[in-house]
C-alpha cells in the first residue's frame, strides 16, 4: 500500500564527509562489510577514498559531545589575511563555484538561502593550504614555487531534484573535485598556466554509491597520464544521494545500528540453521523495516535517485564545463550510467570508455542487477585464485606447498578447498584475536572475504596463506581477516570529529527503482526462494551476496511505486562519436558477456577490448596493448579499426614484478603477515593506476 507523502525533512547543516584510507575512519580500518553489499566491495576496491570535505558533527555514539573546527576554515585561518598570488576564488560566472581545496571546505545546507556566499566565504587565499599534483618541473625561478604542477579544485553543481516537474524548486547539490593539469597562473607563472584543458574526463567508479569525488581526489592524477600524457583535466563527481552531495542517503542513525542486525539478516544459503524460507522472512521483514525508515527520513527522495536522473545530471556537467561533447572513464555501475546517457543523448557522446561494462537492459529485470553478474566467478576462482597459485608454485602462494609430500595439482587443490568450505558451512570454528577476543569463523563471513579479493588479484597472496593456515588448524590469521572487513563500525576507535555513516541503502533505491515496473513474480517469496537458490547453484563465490543486493526489491513499491523517470529505449542510437568498450574475461561483476552483448546492441556504434585478465576493470591486472588503446582513444578520437580486438595482461597473479623484475608491487612471497598484506593491498588500489575505490559495485 502507498504511504502518505511527507515533507522533506531539514536538510543536515554538514554533509556526509569522505574517509580516507590512511585515518581511523577509514572503511579498510573500519572493518567495511562485504555480504550484504557487493557495491561496497567494488567501492572497496575501485577508488581511492582521500579526504575531500571534512566538517562540524556530533556523533551521536560518542559519551560526549564535542566540536572540533577544522584548519584552514575560510576567514577563521590567520593566513587569511593576506591575499593570494592567484587571485580570488570563485572566479566570476564559474559554474562550479570552484576553490582551491584544502580539505577544509563544507558544502553549504540545502536550506542555506546563502549557499553561493557561504561557499565563498570558505575560501583560503594561502597556496600553502591548497592540495596540488605531484611536482613536474622546477620553476621556482620564475618566481612562482607551484609551477608546473596541477591543482585539485573543490566545487559544486546545483542540479532540479526533479528533472520531471518544474514546478518543484527543490535542487540536488552535486559534491565536484576536478584535477586540473596546468594549474593555476601567477605573475611569475609560465605562459599557458591556468588554463582548462581542451577536454575534460569525466569519471565515475561504480556503484550505485561510488564517490566520483574520491575517485577524482585519489586518482585523477593517473588517470590523466593514463588517458591523455597528462594533457587533459580530470573531474569527478558525487552522484545524487552519495557521499558530500546532498541529499546524502544513510538510512540508519549510526553505523553500529545497522551491524547490529547484520548476522541475523544476511546468513547465507549453505548456512541457514533453519530453513531457507525462515531466513527470508527474517531479511525481508528487514527489508520493509529499513525503507520504512528511509521514507520516514526522505521522504519522496527515493524517487528521484534512478540512473536516468544520474545521467541528466553528467549532462548538466557537460554543459557546465562548456565542452561540445562528454569525455569520459566510466567504470562498473559507471557503464550503465554511460550506457543510459548515450541513450538520452546521443549527439553529447565524444571520447566515452566503458570499462568493466554492465548491460543496462538487466537492470530493468527484477534481480537483474543480481544474477547477470555472476558468470565469472567460479572460473576466476578456479583458473585465476587456484589455478595461478598451481602455476606460480609454493615460492610465491602458500597453497601451493604439499600436504603430503607429493607437488599440489589443480584438481588437488579444488578438492581440498571444496572440502574445507563444505566442512566450515557445517560447523563453524573457533577464533580469537588480541583486539576483539573470542569470535567464530563462518562460511558466510570467509566467503565474503573471498568475493572481495576476487576484484582484486593482487590481494590474492595473502589470502591463498590465510586459507593454507585455515586448512592446516590455524585459525588466527583467519579471524583477524574477518575482524577487520566484517562491520561497519569499530568501537576501539576514537569517536570521529563528524558524522560519517555509510548508506548501503542508496545502492538498494537505486537498483530497486530502476527495475521497479518488472512484472511481479509468481508465488511472490517462492520466486524469491527459486532465485536464491539458483544464484548459489551458479556460483557459491558471490550468489549470496548479489541475491541479498536485490531481494530489497520485493519492497520497494510499497514506499516508492513509481519513480520520476526510468530509460527504457534501446542502446543502438547513432551516437556522434562511438565507444569504446573494455570487458574483462575474468572479471567477477561485470562478466565478458555483458560486453559482447552490449557491443552486437551498440553495433557501429562500439568498439570492443576483450582484456584477458583477473579482477574487476582492466587495471585490476594491467595490459600495454589496452592502455594503448585506450590512450589513443582518449587523447586523439582513435578507434581499433575492427569491431572487437583482443588484449593480454602484462604479468599473472602471484608473480606481479617477477619476470620483470621491478620493484613496484612485487609478488608477496610466503612468510609474511597475510592480514597485513592484504590489507595493504587493498590500500595500494588507490595509487594504482587508475582504478581504485571503496564505493560500490
Amino acid at each position: 500500500m502507498e504511504k502518505a507523502p511527507l515533507l522533506l525533512p531539514p536538510t543536515p547543516l554538514l554533509p556526509k564527509p569522505t574517509a580516507s584510507f590512511w585515518t581511523s575512519n577509514s572503511p579498510l580500518h573500519r572493518r567495511g562489510r562485504w555480504v550484504l553489499q557487493p557495491a561496497v566491495v567494488l567501492v572497496l576496491l575501485l577508488v581511492a577514498t582521500i579526504p575531500y570535505w571534512s566538517g562540524t558533527s556530533i556523533a551521536n555514539s560518542c559519551p560526549e559531545t564535542t566540536v572540533i573546527q577544522p584548519a584552514h576554515q575560510g576567514l577563521a585561518s590567520p593566513s587569511a589575511l593576506r591575499a593570494s598570488p592567484y587571485g580570488d576564488f570563485p572566479v566570476a560566472n564559474d559554474p562550479f563555484r570552484f576553490l582551491p581545496c584544502t580539505g577544509a571546505a563544507v558544502l553549504p545546507a540545502l536550506n542555506n538561502s546563502n549557499a553561493p556566499q557561504a561557499w565563498a566565504a570558505q575560501f583560503d587565499p594561502n597556496p600553502d593550504h591548497w592540495n596540488w599534483g605531484a611536482k613536474k618541473r622546477n620553476n621556482q625561478s620564475l618566481g612562482d614555487p607551484f609551477a608546473g604542477r596541477g591543482i585539485y579544485l573543490c566545487g559544486y553543481l546545483d542540479v532540479p531534484l526533479d528533472y520531471t516537474n518544474k514546478a518543484d524548486p527543490r535542487v540536488a547539490r552535486l559534491a565536484v573535485t576536478k584535477y586540473q593539469v596546468l594549474g593555476l597562473a601567477s605573475s611569475g607563472s609560465p605562459p599557458g598556466t591556468g588554463k582548462k584543458s581542451n577536454r575534460t574526463i569525466v569519471v565515475e567508479p561504480g556503484g550505485p554509491g561510488g564517490s566520483g569525488v574520491s575517485y577524482a581526489w585519489g586518482s585523477a592524477e593517473a588517470i590523466s597520464r593514463r588517458f591523455s600524457d597528462d594533457q587533459f583535466d580530470v573531474l569527478g563527481w558525487d552522484p545524487r544521494g552519495v557521499n558530500s552531495s546532498l541529499p546524502s542517503i544513510s538510512c540508519f542513525p549510526e553505523d553500529a545500528d545497522r551491524d547490529r542486525w547484520y548476522l541475523l539478516t544476511s546468513q547465507f544459503r549453505a548456512t541457514v540453521s533453519r530453513s531457507p524460507r525462515d531466513q527470508l522472512e527474517i531479511a525481508d521483514a528487514m527489508n520493509e523495516a529499513t525503507f520504512r525508515a528511509c521514507f520516514e527520513k526522505y521522504g519522496d527522495i527515493g524517487r528521484f535517485l534512478g540512473t536516468s536522473f544520474v545521467a541528466r545530471d553528467m549532462e548538466e556537467i557537460r554543459i557546465a564545463l562548456g565542452e561540445d561533447e562528454l569525455t569520459g572513464y566510466l567504470v562498473s555501475y559507471g557503464t550503465g550510467i554511460g550506457q543510459t546517457y548515450a541513450g538520452m543523448f546521443p549527439d553529447s557522446v565524444g571520447r566515452v570508455i566503458l570499462d568493466g561494462t554492465e548491460y543496462v537492459r538487466d537492470h530493468r529485470v527484477l534481480g537483474g542487477f543480481g544474477f547477470t553478474a555472476l558468470d565469472n566467478i567460479t572460473n576466476a576462482w578456479h583458473d585465476g585464485f587456484l589455478g595461478e597459485c598451481v602455476k606460480a608454485g609454493p615460492k610465491y602462494c602458500a597453497l601451493a606447498q604439499p600436504r603430503d609430500g607429493k607437488p599440489v595439482t589443480l584438481p588437488d587443490l579444488d578438492r581440498r578447498m571444496s572440502a574445507m568450505f563444505s566442512s566450515l558451512a557445517a560447523q563453524p570454528l573457533p577464533g580469537y584475536t588480541k583486539k576483539t577476543g573470542p569470535s567464530i569463523i563462518t562460511y558466510s563471513a570467509l566467503v565474503s572475504v573471498i568475493y572481495g579479493t576476487m576484484y582484486s588479484p593482487r590481494s590474492w597472496p595473502p589470502l591463498a596463506e590465510i586459507l593454507y593456515d585455515l586448512e592446516g588448524g590455524n585459525t588466527t590469521s583467519t579471524a583477524a581477516a574477518l575482524e577487520n572487513n566484517s562491520w561497519y563500525y569499530d568501537p576501539t576507535l576514537p569517536c570521529p570529529a563528524f558524522e560519517d555513516t555509510s548508506s548501503e541503502e542508496l545502492f538498494n533505491m537505486v537498483v530497486c527503482g530502476d527495475s521497479y515496473d518488472a512484472p511481479e513474480p509468481a508465488g511472490d517469496l517462492d520466486w524469491w526462494l527459486s532465485l536464491w537458490a539458483n544464484m548459489t547453484t551458479q556460483a557459491w563465490i558471490g550468489g549470496d551476496s548479489r541475491f541479498y543486493s536485490v531481494f530489497p526489491c520485493r519492497r520497494f513499491k510499497e514506499f516508492w511505486p513509481k519513480p520520476a523517470e526510468v530509460f527504457r529505449g534501446d542502446l543502438s542510437y547513432t551516437l556522434k562519436h562511438p565507444v569504446l568498450l573494455i570487458a574483462e574475461t575474468y572479471d567477477p561483476a561485470t562478466p565478458l558477456r555483458n560486453g559482447r552483448r552490449l557491443a552486437q546492441e551498440m553495433g557501429p556504434n562500439a568498439r570492443l577490448i576483450v582484456h584477458h585478465g583477473y579482477g574487476h576493470s582492466s587495471t585490476a591486472d594491467n595490459s600495454d596493448c589496452t592502455i594503448a588503446a585506450s590512450k589513443a582513444f582518449i587523447l586523439n578520437g582513435t578507434l581499433p579499426e575492427k569491431s572487437e580486438i583482443d588484449c593480454y595482461a602484462n604479468e599473472k597473479p602471484y608473480l606481479y614484478g617477477v619476470k620483470l623484475n621491478t620493484t613496484s608491487t612485487p609478488a608477496a612471497k610466503v612468510g609474511t603477515d597475510p592480514v597485513a598484506e592484504m590489507q595493504e593491498n587493498l590500500r595500494e588500489l588507490e595509487v594504482m593506476d587508475p582504478r581504485f575505490i571503496r564505493a560500490q559495485k
